[in-house]
């Protein structure tokens, strides 16, 4: 129930919002499915669009912000697919292609 949410959640009734991020479909009246994870300086750093009736994998979502908010503090990192907070991340580097085993740090 939405009653139990302890975050803020945002609300786009007029379709503005789904617009700039140009998920709005003006013939049916309906937005695509988009998650858009934004720096706290306004900085896109994250998106993710399906089409409306394909759902979104809330746990995705949680790792990715997570990356986001690590790298914001890591910026010589890179966070690779499936990271978890705690896991190793990479130095990017042209000596890194096809040895992203050895890449990692930590």
């Amino acid at each position: 129930m939405l009653r139990n949410v302890k975050y803020p959640m945002g609300a786009d009734p007029a379709g503005k919002l789904a617009r700039v991020f140009n998920v709005y479909d003006e013939e049916s009246g309906l937005a695509d499915r988009g998650t858009f994870i934004v720096s706290p300086e306004g900085k896109l750093m994250s998106i993710e669009v399906s089409h409306l009736d394909v759902g979104r994998k809330a746990g995705e979502l949680l790792r990715v912000l997570k990356a986001n908010i690590y790298k914001s503090g890591h910026p010589e990192e890179v966070c690779p697919a499936k990271w978890e907070p705690g896991e190793k991340t990479m130095k990017p580097s042209a000596e890194a292609v096809g040895r992203v085993e050895e890449a990692y740090v930590k």
